[in-house]
């Protein structure tokens, strides 16, 4: 996988600009505030799941990580936000047996 990049909208609000960054195994999000801001790297297999709330012209995407809070990024374009969601869908591991990622079935130790 490329690693593709994209950047909330400077339009919007030219000071707090997010950032989701893609890589082989998981996504950065950079959540700019008027003074500093947060990191977050998300494993792939961690996400849960994306949601996407359009507005009239820019949308908010919300990243759902398991056993962390929501991250929100705010102020993207409607084709962006799209494509951040498909690329996470993409990656999330999706065929998973259970919930840890183990094999299903019963005990079988003896």
């Amino acid at each position: 996988m490329a690693n593709e990049r994209f950047s909330s909208s400077s339009f919007k609000d030219p000071i707090r600009q997010d950032v989701i960054e893609f890589n082989d195994k998981g996504v950065t999000f950079r959540e700019k505030k008027l003074i500093g801001g947060t990191d977050n790297f998300v494993f792939y297999s961690d996400i849960s799941g994306v949601e996407i709330d359009n507005g009239l012209f820019f949308s908010t995407i919300r990243i759902i990580p398991r056993a962390r809070p929501e991250i929100v990024l705010k102020n993207f374009t409607k084709g962006d936000a799209r494509r951040v969601k498909e690329l996470i869908l993409n990656n999330v591991p999706n065929n998973r047996p259970d919930a840890f990622g183990g094999p299903t079935g019963g005990f079988s130790g003896r």
